[in-house]
Parts: C-alpha cells; structure tokens; sequence
C-alpha cells in the first residue's frame, strides 16, 4: 500500500485533516528510516524506529504514542500484519491549565475588537475545541433555543453547545451579516479565521490583562468544564457539552476542581497556636 493509498483510507474513516497529516508525516518517516517498502517492514523495524524517536530525539511520551497509533493503524488496521502489538510508554498525565473565573473576565476585558471579545467568550461559554470554533457555521446558531451544534466534531460526531444568555443579542447582531453557510468567524476578506489568528487573539488579550499563566484557546475549554463542575453541574453533562466519548476523560476535571478543596480545613486551623515567637 503506498501513502496515497493510506491518506484514502484515513479520509474514508473520516479522521481529521491534523491527524491524517500526522499518521502520513510518521508512516513515511518509518519507510525512511528502515528503507524498506511497508509490505517488507517487521515488528523489529517499527521497533527500531520507536527507540530511535524516544533515545536519540527524545520524542515526548505523548508523541511516542501518536507514532505507535499512526503505524498501528497503517500495519495493522489496514495491512493486517499484527506487527504493532506493543504497549507504549505510559503518557504523563498532566493537569491542565485553568484560569479563574476573575481571570476569564479579564482576559474577555482585554480584546482588542468586538470580534475578538465573542470569539473568546464563545470558546469560554460553550466550551468548544479551536477547530469546532473556526468550523462553525451561521446556520449552526439556533438563536431562539439558545443553542448552537458542533457539527463533524472530533470523532465527527455532531453535539449541541449552550449559549451564553447575555451573549444571544450580539450573536444575533453578528448573523444579521451573514448568509447561512458562512462560516461564524471570519478575516476581512470574508475567508475562514486560521487557527493561528485565534491563537494570537487569546495570547493578545493574555498579555495585555497582565495574566501570567500560560493562556491558548483550549484553557478556556478547560476552564469552562472546571467552572461548571465547581457549580455543581453532574459530570456527565460535562462529558456530552465537551464531546467526550469516554468520562474518564472528563474525570480529569475533578483534580482541577477546587470547590471542594476549599472545604477543607488545614489541621493547623484547628491548633490553637499561641503568639510567642520573635522576630
């Protein structure tokens, strides 16, 4: 099977373009590597070319991984040849970042535009991925119901998001512009925003609400399912608002979460310690 082959395959199971990009980027670099072509390459070669990437490029475990499924798929998925049978490397599992509530204020405070403050209120609000955002199209606003839908979202599942009440009239001022199959968020030349604009929109407004954490579009997801878990919202409804198929992955929240946390007093709060020390 050559690449070409595999990239059709891959569009036919509808992965997404960021991956399929991945899982060819890493295909071929196995084929250089070894030098062989994919109906000759054995376990031992993508073997090799995996302790090459973790020894000498010291690949991140999470990239290790991505690699293991990139050639996984290709060998045994499609070409059935049960050569990528071994466990990766365990992955870090990171908390992510979250801002506070006062933070997410400031940080909507700080956009420089109209466009950009509903543009960060809408991944914040809705909790939506980068792509969902930039994906989204005038027609997926149900404005009356206070709705929207993610449409061929990761796993190209489409979900419904929640809207922001007080966000409904600007939304709404914003489609009037708009056709139906436009989509949501555009440049000035009425073409799709680049993941890369929205990127320097949040650091843009970071920066200039003198927030030092580290600040990308997917924080505020993360802040988004935080804050709601902290309302009291059930963890299952997290799990259909951000498109999780599985709930451990949401369950990562919980570690986040710091509502309960703040119940709990420290065993020093209940010492009654005197005031005899010196200076």
């Amino acid at each position: 099977m050559t690449l070409q082959q595999l990239e059709t395959e891959l569009k036919l199971r509808n992965f997404s373009p960021r991956t399929i990009k991945a899982y060819l980027f890493y295909n071929q670099k196995l084929l250089a590597h070894c030098n062989k072509p994919p109906e000759q390459v054995t376990e031992d070669d993508v073997k090799g070319y995996l302790a090459y990437m973790m020894a000498d490029r010291k690949a991140a475990p999470s990239s290790t991984a991505l690699i293991k499924a990139a050639l996984k798929f290709h060998y045994d998925d499609i070409l059935k040849k049960g050569i990528v049978s071994f466990k990766p490397p365990r992955t870090e599992r990171k908390l992510p970042a979250v801002l506070t509530k006062e933070e997410v204020k400031k940080l909507i405070e700080s956009a420089q535009t109209k466009k950009s403050r509903l543009i960060l209120e809408m991944l914040y609000s809705s909790g939506l991925r980068l792509s969902e955002c930039l994906n989204m199209k005038a027609k997926d606003m149900e404005i009356k119901e206070k709705i929207g839908w993610v449409r061929h979202g990761k796993g190209g599942k489409d979900r419904p998001i929640i809207l922001a009440e007080h966000l409904i009239e600007d939304i709404e001022q914003y489609l009037s512009k708009k056709e139906p199959e436009d989509c949501l968020f555009t440049n000035k030349e009425g073409r799709q925003l680049s993941a890369r604009n929205v990127q320097k929109i949040v650091k843009t407004a970071a920066r200039r609400a003198g927030i030092s954490k580290k600040v990308s579009p997917h924080t505020l997801r993360h802040s988004f399912a935080t804050h709601l878990l902290d309302s009291g919202t059930d963890l299952r409804r997290i799990q259909e608002l951000l498109g999780h198929s599985n709930l451990q992955t949401t369950q990562i929240y919980t570690k986040v979460s710091t509502e309960e946390l703040k119940k709990v007093k420290s065993p020093l709060d209940q010492i009654d310690v005197g005031e005899n020390a010196t200076s």
